[in-house]
Order: structure tokens, then sequence, then C-alpha cells
């Protein structure tokens, strides 16, 4: 049944399922629905005083899927326009330069400061995104090396493409390829992406013997899968 409960004059929608547990969990779907997760036989106020208790982070959740279903507008590549890099939006400024020997992408004085030759929206668009593919490399890269000593073969190529589908793909050959898009997540987020497809030079299938591993090496790689369940809407360029 579905109930609601205001606290500091915002209210919230949940429901309540009573389990065969001994802790509480909060879950909210990709639409905004919250459902808390109770042993059997909880008190009301205890479950009132849960939801209490993880509030602000509630609230920012469902702003977020808010604006999830309402999309991303269309970016027009002007001054001060926001884009994401390692989990974190940082504005651009754009530097018309015909002197320019390459349009290019510098994160400096907290900004993406762009550099093209001249104003030119699409010009800007790839700019940014070779900036992505070659920060998407060197952190991918930096990642392997952070947890290769938790396998006994190495990846025998890296690469950077432009899949639709997929972040990351292993195949046979162990042979690791990553989305360019990476790059707008944090940190350790891309190294939950790095790890499972490592994983993969282990275990080709989704099998039980591979999330075994990848659990063993990151225990708490479902919160890195829901940072990218709600959050890849905003990965755009």
């Amino acid at each position: 049944m579905i109930q609601t409960h205001t606290y500091l004059g915002e209210t919230i929608r949940f429901e309540i399922k009573y389990k065969n547990r001994t802790s509480f969990a909060i879950r909210i779907d990709s639409y905004g629905n919250v459902e808390v997760q109770a042993p059997k036989g909880t008190e009301d106020a205890k479950v009132l005083h849960l939801l209490e208790g993880n509030w602000d982070l509630i609230q920012q959740k469902l702003i977020e899927m808010n604006e999830r279903l309402q999309g991303h507008e269309k970016k027009v590549y002007e001054y001060g326009e926001s884009f994401l890099y390692l989990g974190k939006t940082f504005p651009i400024q754009i530097n018309v330069d015909i002197n320019t020997t390459q349009d290019h992408v510098v994160l400096e004085e907290a900004k993406l400061q762009i550099y093209v030759k001249q104003h030119d929206p699409e010009k800007i668009k790839q700019a940014l995104k070779r900036f992505y593919y070659q920060r998407c490399k060197a952190l991918v890269e930096k990642s392997i090396s952070v947890y290769q000593s938790n396998f006994k073969t190495k990846p025998s190529s890296i690469k950077i493409n432009d899949s639709k589908t997929t972040w990351g793909t292993c195949d046979s050959n162990r042979r690791l390829t990553f989305n360019w898009k990476l790059a707008m997540a944090p940190q350790e987020v891309i190294d939950y992406v790095v790890v499972h497809e490592m994983c993969h030079m282990v275990h080709l299938n989704h099998d039980r013997s591979f999330w075994r591993l990848v659990g063993k090496i990151m225990p708490d790689y479902e919160e890195k899968e829901d940072w990218l369940k709600f959050s890849s809407w905003k990965m755009t360029v």
C-alpha cells in the first residue's frame, strides 16, 4: 500500500515491503518510486525514522529521476553550458583563435576551456569528443594498472569506442573495449566497468562465478551500477 510522509516541508510517497531480513533498505526505481524493505514486524515509527535519516539523499534521487524523465536539453555549445567530467559538471569557455593549430579542450580554472579556430558548434562538439576519448583512454589504463594485481592474465589490447549499447566489452582474446563517455563518470564508476570487463578475462559469461569474482574485488559494485543506471542520460555531448 502506498503511503505518504511529510518532513521538513516536503512530502514523499513510498511503499513498505516487509521481508525475511535483518536490515533495512531503501530502493528508488528509475521512475522515482520509493520502496522501503523492512524486517517483518517492524514498527511504523522505525520506518519513518529511517526515511527521515535518509531524507536529503531521497530528495536528491527524486530530483535526479524527475530530470531523467524530462530528458536533457539539446546542447548548443555556448559559453557557460555544462558538461560532465569524472562525475562533476564543468561549464565550457570557448576561446576562438585563428592561429589555433588544432581544436582542443583543456580542463583549467574549473572550466572546460575549448580552443577552436572558429565558433562552429560542430567543431566544438568534435573537440569535446576528442577530449573525452583521450581522457577515457588514460583513465581506463590507470584503473587497469590499479586492479591488475587481482588477475593472473593481462588485457591483450585496450581500445576506446563509440558504442551505443555497452560501457565495455571483453572478447575471448582478452581485448578490452570501453565507451568514451565513461570519462564523464566518477573514477570509482570507471573502476567498476574496468573490473567488470577484466573479470570477463576469467569468466566470459555473466554466471555465478563471474559475479562472485566481481564482488570479491569490488563488494559495493551495485552502487556503481546504480550510478550508471540513473545518471547515464546526462552523459552526452
